[in-house]
């Protein structure tokens, strides 16, 4: 997406001290500590009267590279926004915490979009923040068992001591219905899952959720990846699966993060591996890269209140 020519300040997933305010402003005042939406709608389309807003085909989003006006990310000195799309932090969540509530949010839409049911079993696949998040979401929400599936150990680890989820390591080296049949083996799954939500994009994943679906379930997809794959269509119907794109956040989203974040229903602060100083900014893109940790942070002014 960033390409020579057009560079692009990096960032969208970002909190910080409000430092200036419109004449209009009345949500936040100047000094106050929040998270962001690092994108907004026009709030004149069809999308955005009809409250889908994230569908929104004149967004202003944080970070998109290009021609014409760029709009460069959070990883600058300050980065303006409408006042309405900041959400101040209560004293006990810290500004590191309040950078998880931006994947949290798209934890939050993705799983009221599967329309979850109190009791009914939940798939995720990947364990990057995003999906665990939904691992997270998922169980505040009611869920029955919720088993995280990934190819890291580390992160499977994690979703097992820290949010106590049941996980299944994916083998790479085995087919999709390998791993399918001793995911459903491991786990009884033979009826399959009420709920697949899939974070990571990838095609083995996605044909492993819609494989594990229970019949008249919900597929819901997260992670994006390549705009062309093998996709199990005929199981699909076969299944009548409710397939559900899922794309950032809408409305109430960030809302009901931050309030799940307020009442300490998401541990926020075991999200975040480690702070880079703005210095060290590459080094902190490179861990990403590696996949050490969960949320890699970088601290651009220096203070962490």
């Amino acid at each position: 997406m960033v390409r020579p020519g057009h560079p692009v300040t990096l960032g969208h997933e970002a909190s910080g001290v409000v430092e200036r305010v419109g004449s209009a402003v009345t949500k936040v005042r100047v000094g106050d500590r929040v998270a962001i939406e690092p994108g907004y709608p026009c709030r004149h389309c069809s999308f955005c009267l009809a409250g889908n807003y994230n569908l929104c085909l004149d967004m202003t989003f944080a970070a998109v590279p290009g021609p014409g006006d760029v709009v460069h990310g959070t990883l600058a000195t300050f980065f303006r926004l409408p006042g309405d799309f900041c959400y101040k932090l209560p004293d006990h969540i810290g500004l590191d915490e309040g950078v998880i509530l931006e994947p949290l949010a798209v934890a939050v839409h993705g799983l009221r979009l599967a329309k979850l049911k109190p009791g009914q079993d939940v798939l995720v696949l990947g364990a990057g923040p995003v999906g665990l998040l939904s691992c997270a979401v998922a169980r505040e929400f009611g869920a029955g068992r919720i088993i995280a599936v990934d190819i890291n150990e580390d992160r499977l680890a994690f979703a097992a001591t820290e949010l106590g989820m049941s996980t299944y390591k994916f083998d790479t080296a085995k087919s999709v219905e390998e791993n399918v049949a001793e995911l459903a083996a491991q786990h009884d799954l033979l009826d399959g899952v009420d709920v697949v939500v899939e974070a990571t994009g990838v095609t083995s994943c996605i044909q492993t959720g819609i494989a594990l679906a229970r019949r008249g379930g919900s597929y819901v997809q997260v992670g994006l990846g390549k705009k062309i794959i093998d996709f199990p269509m005929v199981v699909m119907s076969e299944k009548e699966l409710t397939v559900r794109g899922s794309f950032r956040y809408g409305f109430g989203d960030f809302t009901l993060a931050s309030s799940l974040a307020s009442r300490g229903k998401i541990p926020l602060k075991s999200f975040v591996s480690r702070i880079f100083p703005f210095r060290q900014a590459p080094d902190a893109w490179e861990a990403a890269r590696k996949g050490q940790g969960i949320k890699i942070l970088i601290q651009v002014d220096g203070s962490q209140n």
